[in-house]
C-alpha cells in the first residue's frame, strides 16, 4: 500500500517532532476561537495564521494542502451561495443580510478548515490515537478508529487499482466507456472491500490480535515557553476580535 499524501506530510513535515500537546493546544485552541468569536476580524486572523503556521512553520507542502482543502471548500461555496441567494416571487436577489451570513460561514469555515488541516498534516495518526489513549478514551473506540483510517486507505488502492486496469483494457477511451467503467467500478468495490476486511481481520487474529494494536509513538518533553507562546497569542487573538468586532 502506498503512503497517501497526508501520511506522507504528517511524518516528514518540519513539525513532526513537535509535542502532541502543543500542536493540539494550538489547532484547537484556534477552532474553539474560530467558533466562538465573531467571524470579522478573528476568523479571518485565524485562518492566516494557522495557514502560515503549517506551510511556513511546518513546511507543508502547498499542493498537499490545496488537495485536501479542495473538497471541504465547495461543500463551503456551496452553503454560502444557499445563504446569499433569496428566490421568492420578484425574482432571484443577493439581500444584504443574506451576503453577511454567506462571508460569515466562508470565515468560520476557512478558520476552522485551517486548524483541522494544520492537525492532520503536522501530526500522524498513530500519535493522535495514542493522544487519546492517554487521555482515557475507551480502548475500544481507538483501536476501531485506527483500523478504519487503515482501511479507508486500503480501498482507496483498491479502487485505483481496478481503474488502472480499466484504463489499460481501453475502458476509458469514450465518454459513454468511462461511464460504464465507473458503475462497474462502484459495483465491484463493496464484495472487494468486504474481503480485505475479512483478510484484515484474519490477518490480526493471526498475529494474536485481542482488542488492542500497540504502536509505536513519540513522546517528546513538552516546552512550557511554547506553551505560553501558544496561550498568549489565542489570548491575543480572543482580545482583538472582541475589541474589533
Amino acid at each position: 500500500m502506498t503512503m497517501s499524501p497526508v501520511d506522507r506530510s504528517a511524518h516528514l513535515n518540519r513539525w513532526r517532532r513537535r509535542p502532541l500537546a502543543e500542536k493540539s493546544l494550538l489547532a484547537l485552541g484556534m477552532l474553539v476561537l474560530a467558533v466562538s468569536l465573531p467571524p470579522f476580524p478573528a476568523a479571518l486572523l485565524i485562518a492566516a495564521i494557522m495557514t502560515a503556521a503549517a506551510l511556513i512553520g511546518a513546511r507543508v507542502p502547498v499542493r498537499v494542502w490545496l488537495g485536501c482543502a479542495l473538497a471541504p471548500a465547495g461543500f463551503m461555496l456551496t452553503g454560502a451561495v444557499a445563504l446569499a441567494v433569496q428566490i421568492d416571487g420578484h425574482g432571484v436577489s443577493l439581500p444584504p443580510a443574506g451576503l453577511a451570513a454567506a462571508g460569515g460561514l466562508i470565515t468560520r469555515s476557512l478558520a476552522g478548515l485551517s486548524c483541522l488541516l494544520f492537525l492532520a498534516l503536522t501530526t500522524p495518526a498513530t500519535d493522535l490515537m495514542a493522544g487519546l489513549r492517554r487521555l482515557g478514551v475507551p480502548a475500544e473506540i481507538v483501536e476501531i478508529a485506527l483500523l478504519m483510517y487503515r482501511f479507508i486507505f486500503l480501498i482507496a488502492d483498491e479502487a485505483f487499482a481496478m481503474n488502472a486496469a480499466q484504463a489499460a483494457r481501453l475502458g476509458h477511451s469514450t465518454n459513454r466507456l468511462r461511464l460504464r467503467s465507473l458503475g462497474l467500478l462502484l459495483a465491484s468495490l463493496l464484495p472487494r472491500a468486504l474481503d480485505r476486511a475479512r483478510r484484515l481481520e484474519t490477518g490480526l487474529a493471526a498475529r494474536g490480535w485481542e482488542g488492542e494494536m500497540r504502536v509505536l509513538s513519540d513522546q517528546p518533553a513538552l516546552s512550557w515557553p511554547v506553551l505560553a507562546l501558544i496561550v498568549t497569542a489565542e489570548g491575543l487573538i480572543a482580545a482583538a476580535g472582541l475589541w474589533l468586532s
